[in-house]
């Protein structure tokens, strides 16, 4: 395949960049500094002023600015550079990476599949391979305890949301930190500016970033890597420029050992104090989240050989610094900018932080998109900004939601220090889901011995739970608020994904039975009017109910009656030509299909897709191409009926095409405790109503529109 520069501009997936050229590389690794890096870029800013604020001193013989330099450096290399980029970053599904990326590998292959209408034909797609057939000791054991107990399927569904909702907490965090703390520095220069106008500049900046969501990130992102570069020299520069005239002899602190004599010295400060020091690596989710719009390849380029050296030396310089200048701890970021480049690299802080709030909203968009595909969010409006740009998308609802809390998280906290403990505990909450499901993925897909997921384990999960038991400690401090937020989004996605399974299920034990409607005959009991009916069900097999509800109230349907199955597969992308199963339901003379409409977890229908005529050309594909029977007489006889059909087809088309929809309503059975009455009748009935109608989701035409009433008890 010829990687054109257009080819490269949509950011395909990784599946299609297996043979860049070097030069592609280089694009692309350029590319992902102004979209992936934002947020990594940014925590100079507030990672040494976050370590001191609390009880911990600086002393004259700085052992604690050492110290917290040597921790901030080898959780660098240990957690970005070793875990992420040389690790989880293989750990692609078909070039997506993110949590949902591992739990779905999880699900294809232990098959843990959460969506209720799973088809063996799903797992002959392009994109479901599975790899080798062969199992290990550990892989198949793990694949029958889940097998066995299938609570602990329901239980990794909530690990998931949990890492899932602490990222979306963490979407909220970053704006308002990065913001807030780059506006911060004008302080410098004007002292006698009161903190209320640094919090108003700030919610100034936080409204215009999200006011311009909708627009989408393609028309101003080709001035993001130029600013992240800029950014990233600024501050190394700046760096090696304080090392080497504050205290070169900051070079000893990447040695390990002074790890060890920080936390001996300063003993449980030292310990809390860490929850900053884990600020160093916010966005390293981000750089996975966003595999699938560069090659793994390239993300590995930029973050080694450029951002990895830029904030090192950055972080060095800082440290440099702060052991001659320990009065300017909580400002020690903008202090040690050298007299004659600060308005320069203010005001390109200001641009970076901008970026990187860019970069989590925009991830934030896919993540609640993937929810919806799966069931675990209620439907909302997406919108495509970019006709070029893959991946490109705008949600109204959630941007807006997600600027309000910016604005009461800035003006209700105000101190940076606060919003970093709560920033962290989101961080470190991600890390550790990250690393869990790495186990599992490296014991079921990638048939690891157990040794070696062992020594993952203990590596990374030990030394997260260090920086997580930090961050909890701070829990009264502002830890609070992550904990709240994804409680509360937790509690949304695991009601709607419980309701709409119930109603699933609720679909399956009441669905008609097809041989009863064959009985009826060719007419099925019913006049047949010219024109297609499209009758959507949640059902890939048997008839719907709300079709035996319509029929008895209205005993007339149109010639040629199709099922139509909306429904989502758990992989990221489905090709046009496999979009559409189609299959045939009763004999010919009947007129029935189904139709089995295919997206994957990233797919997003668009609005203008012109689905009425993709089907109806899919069903006219499906009659040429069915094999005869031997009833037929003949190859003539069969290719005259098959023109005949068609004909027949085309002209039910012309005649009108009308859409039954069940309007449905779920309801919680009288015997069903208080809980379940609160969860379904209240939470759940008020998220039907007020969520994306499935009509206007389907971008089904008002006039052509049928809507049949029904009433679910689960």
């Amino acid at each position: 395949m010829n990687q054109s520069p257009n080819f490269i501009e949509q950011g395909i997936s990784q599946q299609h960049l297996k043979t860049v050229s070097c030069v592609n590389v280089l694009t692309l690794a350029y590319q992902s500094l102004g979209v992936i890096y934002g947020d990594l870029s940014t925590s100079p800013l507030y990672v040494y002023k976050t370590t001191f604020s609390g009880k911990l001193s600086l002393k004259e013989d700085d052992e604690e600015i050492f110290g917290v330099f040597s921790f901030i450096f080898w959780t660098f290399t240990l957690i970005a550079l070793f875990k992420y980029v040389f690790i989880v970053l293989s750990a692609d599904d078909n070039g997506e990476g993110g949590t949902f990326a591992l739990y779905s590998l999880l699900c294809r292959y232990a098959k843990l599949s959460i969506l209720p209408n799973h088809q063996e034909m799903d797992e002959k797609l392009s994109t479901y391979a599975t790899g080798s057939p062969g199992e290990t000791r550990q892989s198949a054991a793990v694949k029958s305890f889940f097998e066995k107990h299938p609570k602990s399927q329901k239980f990794l569904l909530i690990f998931v949301l949990l890492g899932t909702c602490m990222a979306i907490g963490d979407s909220v965090l970053t704006p308002t930190i990065s913001v807030l703390s780059a506006v911060s520095g004008v302080k410098l220069k004007i002292p006698e500016l009161h903190e209320n106008y640094v919090v108003i500049i700030s919610c100034v900046i936080l409204v215009a970033i999200f006011s311009v969501q909708r627009y989408g990130t393609h028309r101003v992102a080709f001035i993001f890597a130029p600013i992240s570069t800029a950014w990233l020299l600024s501050i190394s520069s700046i760096g090696v420029y304080n090392t080497i005239k504050w205290n070169p002899r900051i070079v000893s602190a990447l040695s390990p050992v002074y790890m060890y004599k920080f936390l001996r010295s300063t003993g449980v400060e030292g310990w809390v104090s860490l929850g900053g020091v884990v600020l160093s690596i916010t966005g390293v989710e981000t750089m996975f989240a966003d595999l699938g719009h560069f090659s793994s390849l390239s993300i590995k380029v930029a973050f080694s050989f450029f951002v990895y050296p830029c904030l090192i030396l950055a972080y060095m310089g800082e440290a440099a610094f702060l052991s001659k200048n320990h009065e300017d701890i909580q400002r020690s970021f903008y202090k040690a900018i050298p007299e004659p480049v600060f308005w320069p690299v203010f005001i390109v802080a200001t641009f970076a932080a901008v970026i990187g709030s860019q970069a989590v909203i925009s991830a934030t968009f896919s993540i609640i998109s993937q929810c919806c595909a799966l069931d675990c969010f209620p439907r909302v409006k997406i919108i495509h900004t970019s006709s070029k740009i893959h991946g490109q998308i705008y949600i109204p609802e959630v941007n807006w939601m997600l600027m309000c809390l910016c604005l009461a998280v800035t003006i209700g906290l105000r101190d940076t220090n606060m919003i970093g403990h709560a920033y962290g505990l989101a961080v470190t909450s991600v890390m550790l889901v990250t690393t869990c499901l790495m186990a599992l993925v490296m014991t079921i897909v990638w048939k690891q011995r157990a040794i070696t997921v062992l020594a993952f384990l203990v590596c990374f999960g030990s030394i997260e739970l260090l920086y997580f038991s930090a961050c909890a400690y701070k829990i009264p401090e502002g830890g609070w608020i992550p904990i709240l937020l994804s409680l509360t989004f937790m509690a949304v996605m695991y009601i709607w994904n419980y309701g709409t399974t119930k109603k699933h299920e609720f679909d399956v034990e009441n669905k008609v039975s097809i041989d009863r409607i064959i009985s009826l005959g060719p007419s099925i009991g019913m006049v047949r009017v010219p024109g297609i009916g499209l009758v959507y069900t949640n059902l890939v097999t048997g008839v719907p109910a709300v079709f035996g509800h319509f029929v008895t109230n209205l005993p007339a349907f149109h010639r040629i009656l199709v099922f139509v199955c909306v429904k989502s597969v758990q992989v990221p992308y489905i090709g046009e030509e496999e979009r559409f199963v189609i299959s045939r339901v009763g004999p010919k003379e009947y007129g029935m299909f189904r139709s089995v409409v295919r997206y994957g977890y990233r797919d997003v229908p668009r609005e203008m897709y012109d689905f009425e005529n993709r089907l109806v050309a899919a069903i006219v594909e499906f009659v040429e191409t069915e094999p005869g029977t031997e009833e037929e007489e003949g190859e003539r006889s069969n290719v005259r009926r098959k023109k005949e059909e068609c004909m027949e087809i085309m002209e039910a088309k012309e005649a009108g095409v009308a859409y039954i929809l069940g309007q449905s309503y779920a309801k919680a059975k009288q015997s069903s405790s208080v809980l379940k009455k609160l969860a379904v009748n209240v939470v759940f009935a008020f998220m039907s109503t007020n969520c994306r109608g499935t009509d206007v989701v389907l971008n089904v035409p008002h006039t052509s529109l049928l809507e049949v009433g029904m009433v679910y008890y689960v």
